[in-house]
């Protein structure tokens, strides 16, 4: 007990501390490496503001590309026969040519004819549009029209006819080929 009492008297009181003395522990606790409640809340809300400038600049980036693919898609739909378009000039110019002649000739008719058929086949080749012509081919409902069905010798549902070809865009039906079928002999 008799040392409790000479540490006591050792040491002196400690006075109670006035309301500016407080800051000036915190500032002693952060000087000695610990932040202080303020300064931790400071650099939270550095890093909220940090994180909601960057979220904000996401979702503005996220609208730019929304509206980018919506104009490209306009675009895409608005210009997407350009290049077919310009494939079928030099066929409109060969008719165009063809009618200007003072004095046809059947002959030369027939040749520009020719020319001109060339020309747009090339056109259609280019743009993946291809030729249904099924004769001789069984029917198939997805690609051909049966417009009747005649008694005929060749096999039933055999194309026998063809009366309007059809055509295909890569693989997509644009017109499926009017044709006549054969059904068996009654």
């Amino acid at each position: 007990m008799h040392e409790e009492s000479t540490a006591s008297e050792t040491t002196p009181p400690s006075a109670p501390e006035a309301p500016g003395q407080e800051k000036s522990a915190a500032a002693g606790e952060s000087a000695a490496g610990a932040p202080s409640l303020e300064e931790r809340l400071e650099a939270a809300e550095r890093a909220l503001e940090e994180a909601r400038d960057t979220w904000l600049r996401a979702q503005a980036e996220l609208e730019n590309t929304r509206r980018r693919a919506r104009e490209d898609v306009a675009k895409a739909a608005k210009f997407a026969v350009e290049r077919f378009a310009g494939d079928l000039l030099p066929v409109k110019d060969s008719l165009e040519a063809a009618l200007t002649v003072e004095a046809p000739t059947v002959e030369s008719l027939k040749s520009g004819a020719e020319l001109t058929l060339k020309q747009l086949a090339a056109a259609f080749e280019k743009s993946a549009l291809k030729e249904i012509n099924p004769l001789g081919e069984a029917f198939n409902p997805h690609f051909h029209q049966a417009i009747s069905a005649i008694e005929s010798e060749s096999e039933p549902n055999t194309v026998v006819s063809v009366l309007q070809k059809g055509y295909l865009l890569a693989d997509r039906v644009v017109r499926p080929a009017l044709v006549v079928v054969a059904k068996a002999k009654a």
